[in-house]
């Protein structure tokens, strides 16, 4: 059977309508939540990682109506980080609404830096924290109020932990198969043992131990040139580079973005055929033995 986008005519223009018509009435249920927590924050308890726990994201223009929501979300967790940093460009920054500066309040640094796009939620923080634990966050969901507990009770040394990831499928003579024939959103068991073959979504956030990427993580003329819309994959390419493993935590992440937030999403081309041309520019530079580490 194929997918709901093969499913010809009026039957599958039904059902891609269904599905919009759930997503945007759980969007909406989130921004109530979210609105709820902005309002009434929660109590929240010290965590227990031996280092500095810091909750990083990025954010642009086109965002900025919604920010506020993720922000409100973020900033009531069941678990205190040390720090919330929000990076915004440098040209940018004169634009954010009063409803972002406004949580400066609650705990949120608001800090500028070059424009390096989608990367900026993590390379920025990585240069001025090194030795700290990371956790990475997009800028246009809702995020439960034990998201962040749950990604650092799943810490162990020389592992990234996520919410969310795909698994790498590979031909029988060892080739990776096409982006689009990876197993997506896995759920099984060994996903939840440190693995070689997970690649983690951001949306669902990422903790990153200190000292678990390769250090040219944060060379911006290397990723921007192999991978310049592909973050996910450098962050992951880098943890591999490093033979830092992968795993995930937590039951299926079910990423509930803001009603109209979706326009400019870089998956839309990376899924498109993106994500391959910058896959292979990543094993043409460092060798597809780079993930047998």
């Amino acid at each position: 059977m194929g997918s709901i986008y093969t499913m010809p005519g009026i039957a599958g223009r039904a059902v891609r309508y269904a599905r919009r018509l759930v997503r945007d009435a759980l969007g909406w249920a989130a921004r109530m939540d979210a609105r709820r927590r902005l309002r009434r924050p929660g109590a929240r308890k010290s965590h227990r990682l031996p280092g500095e726990l810091i909750v990083s994201l990025t954010s642009y223009p086109p965002r900025f109506g919604t920010l506020h929501l993720t922000l409100g979300c973020l900033l009531d967790q069941s678990i205190r980080p040390d720090r919330t940093i929000l990076w915004i460009a440098h040209q940018d920054v004169a634009s954010l609404p009063t409803a972002v500066l406004d949580l400066e309040r609650l705990g949120l640094e608001i800090r500028t830096c070059d424009d390096l796009r989608s990367f900026k939620k993590l390379v920025p923080t990585l240069a001025a924290f090194p030795d700290a634990f990371i956790v990475t966050a997009d800028d246009d969901i809702h995020y439960p109020r034990r998201w962040l507990e749950q990604l650092a009770a799943g810490w162990e040394p020389s592992v990234v932990t996520c919410h969310r990831a795909h698994r790498i499928e590979r031909f029988s003579n060892g080739r990776l198969r096409p982006y689009l024939e990876w197993e997506f959103d896995v759920q099984d068991k060994a996903a939840k043992e440190p693995s070689i073959d997970l690649v983690p979504t951001g949306v669902g956030g990422i903790l990153y131990p200190p000292a678990c990427l390769n250090p040219q993580v944060t060379q911006p003329g290397t990723f921007q040139r192999l991978c310049p819309d592909g973050d996910d994959l450098w962050f992951f390419w880098c943890a591999r580079m490093k033979g830092t493993r992968h795993k995930k935590v937590g039951g299926r992440f079910r990423a509930m973005p803001w009603p109209g937030s979706q326009g400019s999403a870089l998956w839309n081309s990376n899924e498109a055929g993106g994500n391959d041309r910058m896959i292979k520019a990543l094993i043409d530079e460092y060798g597809v033995e780079t993930l047998e580490l």
